[in-house]
């Protein structure tokens, strides 16, 4: 045979095995594909399973993240919250700006709304519950101490509302707020320690599991490739999360470290600024109190000085000199009693007047007072209504407001005071209510006052007048004054036109009483010379009221010391009056009358202070009160008083026992 033929046998003996050959081949291959297949779909099938897990995993973990996130951002939150509420407080308590309290009421609802919104967050977990429901609790006491300051400041009670104020920075709610947070906040921080590391574990055992998936995925030609990608992003999926938060998480802390130093500057920013108006309010105060005091003392101590000169030789001089120090003394009294007033020390004596009647009674005081180069002009239009007022503190209004409208127009203009019948609407002038009221406008053309000024003008110690000139008490005590009495005050003015001052204070509708007369006791004979036990621990008030009593035909009994009384009164039988001071060393004078009263029934009494208010008049009881300084007719009809108040009579007593 041929090297051909031989060739071309060969080819097509391969040709009759190749069949078979290919078959078995095939059959492998597929046998290959369905292994492939089958771990393919294995492979991708775990590593889908994986995947998912892993993704959901991580999503609970970064939920669970964000969750505390929110709880630690929301606990700081509320705290600064408390925190601008209370400040503002502190500034609605010091310059009453109603605007301030606005703020303080309007933070301390939001505080209560983010309070809400903590509790739901915490709702699944037990010891947050419980803590959020401890931090509930001091919340609301700590509320019902706030708002008594801002009622205090509402309605005028600025020296109590001070002392509730800095009482309430020491509170044990306070710090009970605070306690709470941080525990709430620190609990919060370790669940977050503990989610963050669960996490991480997690995502290390899907990152082991999908690498080995990816191991096997490459023997499996296009199935490893797609599954090398899958997983591969898989795995940048999670560093990217895993990045993100991390950053999520400093971003928070660096948020909680700013919201902790913020609070705490600011607490100390307060407590600075609270200081220094304080400062600032008792220099103003104690400047101008001293000024008009040195002025009336001056007018004192010059009489005296004068009349003493001329006492000999001119005594009507001298008896001018007296007066005119007379009448400085009782302006400085009348001072004093303005900063009772203010400090609500000086109990109110409200009594029907007419307003007309008012105004032209203070004629005379008006000309004194604001000198003749003021022109003083009245309008009365009131028809003789009247207001239900204390009338020491209505005169003293009208006389501030015409001391302020001289100082306006510099000593020198017209001063004008009407007084007119109103009928307003609810809430026609600020929060008045419906009704009659009577009007007094003080009007002045002087230079009239700045929008800023307006804004301040009833702020306690607030002034525009040089330092030590005034005591910016004037304005905000007659504000209270007006308030107290349920009316309003509307002020109108410009710069170079003057300025009008209206108080409309509620009309009185009682019947007037005409023609009452008081029936006295039968017991009351004020002509008579009484035996008076006076009860006073300074030397110099208890040698001038001998005299006084000397002065007016009584013989009284000298007692500096409240524990030597009951004695006096056992030695001399024939004592008709106790006239006994109020504030003495180791025993009040209502503390000895109900010690010793008892047992002389018979004995009137009469209380006289310099300082006794609203706060402690019930412990007077029936007994009459005389303040001082006092004159001599005062202390005669005072006396006279006391002693028409029904008692039992010494033989009446007698006959009982």
């Amino acid at each position: 045979m041929a090297w051909w033929d031989k060739r071309v046998v060969m080819t097509r003996d391969d040709a009759e095995t190749a069949p078979g050959d290919l078959g078995r081949i095939a059959v492998w291959r597929m046998i290959t594909l369905v292994v492939m297949g089958v771990l393919g779909a294995v492979v991708l099938v775990g590593l889908i399973v994986t995947l998912g897990n892993a993704n959901r995993k991580r999503d609970q973990a970064l939920d669970l993240q964000a969750h505390s996130y929110d709880v630690m951002i929301i606990a700081r939150t509320l705290s600064g919250t408390i925190a601008r509420s209370e400040a503002s407080l502190g500034r609605y308590v010091i310059s009453t700006d109603n605007r301030l309290g606005q703020i303080y009421f309007d933070q301390w609802r939001l505080a209560g709304t983010q309070l809400d919104r903590l509790g739901k967050l915490t709702a699944d977990n037990d010891p947050q519950k419980r803590a959020i429901e401890r931090l509930r609790d001091a919340y609301l006491r700590r509320g019902e101490e706030l708002s008594l300051t801002a009622l205090s400041t509402r309605y005028g009670k600025y020296n109590q509302a001070l002392a509730r104020y800095y009482g309430a920075r020491e509170a044990k709610s306070l710090t009970e707020i605070d306690q709470t947070l941080d525990e709430i906040i620190n609990r919060e921080r370790g669940l977050l320690s503990a989610r963050t590391a669960n996490a991480m574990a997690t995502v290390d055992r899907s990152s082991r599991i999908a690498g080995i998936l990816a191991v096997f995925g490459i023997l499996i030609v296009l199935g490893a490739i797609t599954l090398g990608w899958l997983t591969l992003r898989a795995v940048g999926d999670r560093a990217t999360a895993r990045a993100e938060a991390e950053i999520e998480r400093e971003r928070a802390e660096e948020l909680a470290a700013a919201v902790e130093t913020a609070t705490s500057e600011l607490r100390v920013q307060e407590g600075k600024l609270r200081q220094v108006q304080k400062m600032e309010a008792v220099g103003q105060l104690t400047g101008g109190i001293a000024h008009d005091f040195n002025n009336m003392l001056a007018v004192v101590l010059g009489g005296l000085e004068l009349a003493k000169r001329t006492v000999t030789t001119d005594p009507l001089t001298a008896t001018r000199h007296i007066d005119n120090a007379t009448d400085g003394a009782n302006r400085a009294a009348a001072l004093t009693r303005r900063l009772l007033a203010f400090s609500r020390e000086d109990s109110l004596k409200p009594e029907p007047i007419r307003a007309g009647g008012l105004i032209g009674g203070m004629s005379e005081l008006l000309d004194r007072t604001l000198g003749d180069a003021i022109s003083i002009v009245t309008r009365d239009a009131s028809d003789g209504w009247r207001v239900c007022a204390d009338r020491v503190q209505l005169e003293n209004a009208v006389l501030n407001l015409a001391v302020n409208a001289r100082d306006a127009m510099a000593g020198r203009g017209v001063l004008t005071i009407e007084t007119a019948c109103a009928t307003l609407s609810e809430h026609e002038i600020d929060h008045c209510s419906a009704g009659d009221y009577v009007a007094i406008a003080v009007i002045d053309d002087g230079c009239g006052m700045t929008p800023e000024v307006v804004e301040r003008v009833y702020e306690p110690f607030f002034t525009t007048k040089d330092a030590g000139k005034g005591t910016g008490l004037g304005l905000s005590q007659i504000f209270a004054f007006v308030r107290q009495l349920d009316g309003v005050i509307t002020i109108q003015t410009a710069m170079g036109t003057g300025t009008t001052v209206t108080l409309y204070l509620p009309r009185d509708m009682a019947e007037e009483r005409v023609g009452e007369i008081v029936d006295l006791q039968p017991n009351a004979d004020p002509a008579r010379t009484l035996t008076v036990l006076v009860v006073e621990d300074d030397p110099r008030v208890l040698g001038a009221t001998m005299g006084a009593l000397e002065e007016l035909g009584h013989r009284g009994i000298a007692c500096d010391d409240p524990d030597k009384a009951e004695r006096l009164l056992a030695d001399h039988g024939d004592v008709d009056l106790i006239l006994c001071d109020v504030l003495m060393p180791g025993k009040t004078g209502p503390e000895l009358i109900a010690d010793i009263g008892p047992r002389f029934p018979h004995v009137a009494v009469l209380f006289v202070t310099g300082y006794a208010g609203e706060a402690n008049a019930s412990e007077f009881g029936d007994h009459d009160l005389l303040r001082k300084p006092f004159t001599l007719a005062k202390l005669e009809s005072a006396i006279g008083e006391a002693m028409a108040r029904d008692r039992p009579a010494p033989s009446q007593l007698i006959a009982a026992e």
